[in-house]
Formats: structure tokens, C-alpha cells, sequence
């Protein structure tokens, strides 16, 4: 599965990488061979010198081969939480659409 990641004010991570890497895997992993991308992206809303509750946000678009771009996002007070709840809610979201055909 091909994982893209970009940063909207905050600097980019490889151990939050690996983190949305295995939730992946483990939440639409059997959705892989389906979807020809997954697009993370994270932003701090209050920018980096600000803090404040669920000012992380983590939006997560799959591309489903020859479907329409699926997106869910969650927003937390830290970016670990904020990417396990949008691998939750993206698999909520194929299931939906990719299981009902």
C-alpha cells in the first residue's frame, strides 16, 4: 500500500510515519490491493508556538481504484491519537463503501 505524507505547520516525523504505517496495516490492510494510495496529512491548527485541546489534526484520503476519494479526519491534542482515530474512521469508511457491491 502506497502511503504519502504531508505536514501543514509541523515538522515532519518518522516515528509518527512508522505509527501511521502500522495502524494502516492493521486497520485497512485488507483494503490494499483496492486502493492505489493513502494520503496523510497533518496540521497544526494553532500553529507550532500555540498549544490547545485537539489543535492536532490528521486527515487521511484512500483512493479506491477506479471509485471516488474517500477523506475522514480527527483532530486531538496530540498527533498519535489524532492518526489512530482517522485509520479507525477511514476503515469505518471502506467497509462501508468497498464491501456493500
Amino acid at each position: 500500500m502506497h502511503i504519502e505524507f504531508s505536514y501543514a505547520n509541523v515538522d515532519s516525523s518518522d516515528a509518527l510515519e512508522d505509527h501511521v504505517r502500522q495502524q494502516l496495516e492493521s486497520t485497512i490492510g485488507r483494503f490494499a490491493d483496492k486502493l492505489t494510495r493513502v494520503e496523510v496529512h497533518f496540521a497544526d491548527l494553532n500553529s507550532p508556538q500555540k498549544s490547545g485541546a485537539a489543535d492536532k489534526r490528521c486527515m487521511m484520503e484512500a483512493r479506491p481504484r477506479g471509485r471516488d476519494p474517500i477523506a475522514v479526519d480527527a483532530q486531538a491534542s496530540d498527533f498519535y491519537p489524532a492518526a489512530s482515530d482517522a485509520a479507525g474512521k477511514l476503515r469505518r469508511a471502506l467497509t462501508s463503501r468497498l464491501e456493500r457491491d
